[in-house]
């Protein structure tokens, strides 16, 4: 059996709801109103959880690492624009559980993870950059709660070392994301067929962390068996920071939420038989033996003297031949179905 896994009072995993997470990352603009606005617009959604990320620059970067080739800035100078203040985490956490959301933000060094574990977050997620880190992994399966995985660029052999890393300090509620790191990511790099090969070689619960522009691809994961999907999300698309413009906008949250739980709901058992609401179109819809002309009581019947139109009233169409030959107990009259009883 497939484990499944405690968020707090969430199961994750099985046939249990996806657990939708809307990343809040840095899109708070370092401004703790907006963090809150953004807060209260993904539980409007219905959102599980939302997200942050923790980090000093100072602990993330060199100083001398060369800026990418999207941005007009080095990266140590970007991301030490954009650090959530660590003394909002508080008053953060208490504001998410009083809004009903878990608070889960991402910790890039050891502080940061000592802190969030301080304040109760109740999980931790992993960025797929720090995969590779199986100090920051070991430290942070310690604490001995719930970890989220994105895999991005890692390979299967890399995936299984940070499993293995988690699992061998006795922390076995690991969920693994798939995810493709670009910002946004193009379509033609998801390989949405890794999450079948992630959840065949892992047994525990696989998801999406998904970068692409709109909902759809997310869709397409949850069908295919995500059961998370972590989203960045933001206010308004137009505002400055490097991860607004690819974030999906409140609306769009959602109806990401809302075509999520219509997607569960449409699953189904797997057995292929018709539901109970559609019992009318079965009887009246389908097709029957009905009489083409009169057929007068003792008339046998002949081919010509039937039809098989709807309803479905009457015997089934795959028993024409058997009714051939047959006499009439009964006058049946022009356009009536033929039961049993009649014959």
């Amino acid at each position: 059996m497939k484990r499944i896994v405690n968020i707090e009072n969430k199961k994750i995993g099985g046939e249990n709801p996806t657990y939708i997470i809307a990343e809040i990352g840095s899109n708070h603009n370092r401004d703790k109103n907006i963090a809150k606005k953004m807060i209260d617009e993904a539980a409007s959604a219905g959102v599980d959880a939302v997200k942050f990320q923790t980090f000093k620059a100072e602990k993330l970067y060199s100083k001398m690492t060369p800026k990418f080739s999207k941005d007009k800035i080095e990266p140590f100078d970007l991301l030490k624009s954009i650090e959530m203040p660590r003394e909002w985490h508080k008053e953060l956490f208490g504001y998410t559980k009083k809004k009903g959301l878990h608070f889960l933000s991402s910790p890039f060094d050891l502080e940061a993870v000592d802190e969030l574990n301080k304040i109760g977050a109740p999980a931790f997620k992993i960025a797929s950059f720090e995969i590779v880190d199986h100090e920051l992994l070991k430290h942070t399966a310690k604490k001995g709660k719930p970890m989220i995985i994105s895999t991005g660029l890692a390979n299967i052999g890399e995936i299984e070392e940070a499993v293995e890393v988690i699992r061998v300090v006795g922390n076995d509620d690991i969920i693994l994301l798939h995810c493709a790191s670009m910002y946004p990511s193009p379509v033609d790099i998801m390989n949405l067929r890794a999450l079948k090969t992630m959840d065949c070689s892992f047994k525990i619960p696989i998801g999406l962390s998904d970068h692409t522009l709109g909902i759809h691809i997310s869709l397409a994961a949850v069908a295919m068996g995500a059961k998370v999907i972590e989203k960045h999300f933001t206010l308004d698309r137009t505002m400055q920071g490097p991860d607004h413009n690819f974030a999906i906008q409140p609306e769009e949250l959602r109806q990401l939420v809302s075509n999520i739980r219509d997607i569960e709901k449409a699953m189904g058992n797997g057995i292929k038989e018709k539901s109970d609401i559609e019992l009318e179109m079965y009887e009246k819809a389908r097709r029957s033996i009905i009489a083409k002309t009169d057929i007068p009581k003792g008339t046998k019947i002949t081919k010509d003297k039937l039809i098989i139109k709807r309803p479905g009233y009457g015997i089934k169409p795959k028993f024409i031949d058997i009714i051939i030959g047959r006499e009439a107990k009964i006058d049946i009259k022009a356009d009536q179905w033929i039961t049993w009883d009649m014959i």
